[in-house]
This record gives structure tokens, C-alpha cells and sequence, in this order.
């Protein structure tokens, strides 16, 4: 027969052994979401940089080319680097909001059902990102870059609302 004060060392040996063992395996588990959120930061940055240039490339397309005053005129048009995509078309009669990118039509749209006008920060969770300095940033930008295409004003310094544009502008995603 076992006496008590064996069988509790016993079962405080086999607890012992269990709290190291996962103690092993929240650490691995620690490095492996570690790893995964640096990707999906790296991934994050790459696809704003990517958006930027493009959006830089657009704009750099539709502002008519001044030659330097150093430079004499070759007749050549110069052809920007880059593939040419403007990834947010300026607002015209009849687009709807699904030419634009996922990110920039979910913001058009929650401006749109929004009773008065918004700042970044109010948008940034509602397009399901965290409320950081970086992502209010970068939404900040986006609202520009929309307010600059004629999809969204801005009425006063850092609040937005949906652009009128004339009959019918109330309705965003009129077809």
C-alpha cells in the first residue's frame, strides 16, 4: 500500500513534468507567431509601398511634363518607370465604387454611412486595423489620395465626408 504524502510527491512529479512540457511548447509556439507576425508586417509594408509608387506613378502620368530649364527639348516624351496602374481612377459620372481597391472602397463606403463627417482615426477600425500612429498614418493618406480623385472632400482639416457630385450623389454605389 502507498502512503498518502508518496502518492501527492507522485502526482506533484507527473504535474511538474506536464507544466514543463507546455512551458516548452508556448515557447515554440512564441517564436512560430513571432515569425508569422513579422511576415505579415513585412507583407503589409511591401503592399502600402507598392500602392504608393503606383498611386506616385499615376499622378506623375496626369501632371503635364515640364521640361528642365537646364535641359533642351528633345521631342521625346519621357515614359515613367513602372507599369503605369493607376490604382485609384478619379471619380467621373457614372463609376461606382467597385473600380476601386478593396481598402479604398471600404473607406468610401463607411464615410458614406457615416451621419457626419470622419477623421482617420475613427475609420482605421472600422476597416479593421489596429488604432496604430502607423495605420491612422497610412489611412490618412488614402483619405487624400481620394479626396485628390474626387471621391471624397474635405471640408475642414482632417474630417471627410463622401464628395457631392450634383443629382443623385448621395447614393454611392448608384449603377
Amino acid at each position: 500500500m502507498v502512503s498518502l504524502p508518496e502518492e501527492l510527491q507522485a502526482r506533484e512529479a507527473a504535474a511538474r513534468q506536464r507544466v514543463e512540457e507546455l512551458q516548452v511548447e508556448a515557447a515554440e509556439l512564441a517564436v512560430r507567431l513571432e515569425r508569422a507576425r513579422a511576415d505579415l508586417s513585412r507583407l503589409e509594408i511591401t503592399r502600402e509601398t507598392v500602392a504608393q509608387v503606383l498611386a506616385e506613378l499615376s499622378a506623375a502620368e496626369a501632371a503635364p511634363e515640364v521640361p528642365a530649364r537646364d535641359e533642351p527639348e528633345t521631342g521625346e516624351a519621357s515614359v515613367p518607370h513602372g507599369i503605369g496602374v493607376m490604382s485609384v481612377p478619379p471619380w467621373r459620372e457614372g463609376l461606382i465604387t467597385q473600380v476601386l481597391p478593396d481598402v479604398y472602397r471600404d473607406i468610401v463606403e463607411i464615410v458614406a454611412d457615416a451621419p457626419g463627417p470622419l477623421r482617420a482615426k475613427q475609420i482605421v477600425p472600422r476597416i479593421g486595423l489596429e488604432a496604430t500612429t502607423a495605420k491612422i498614418e497610412g489611412t490618412r493618406g488614402k483619405l487624400k489620395r481620394l479626396v485628390e480623385r474626387g471621391w471624397l472632400d474635405e471640408n475642414a482639416p482632417g474630417r471627410f465626408t463622401l464628395a457631392r457630385h450634383g443629382p443623385g450623389a448621395d447614393r454611392v454605389n448608384s449603377r
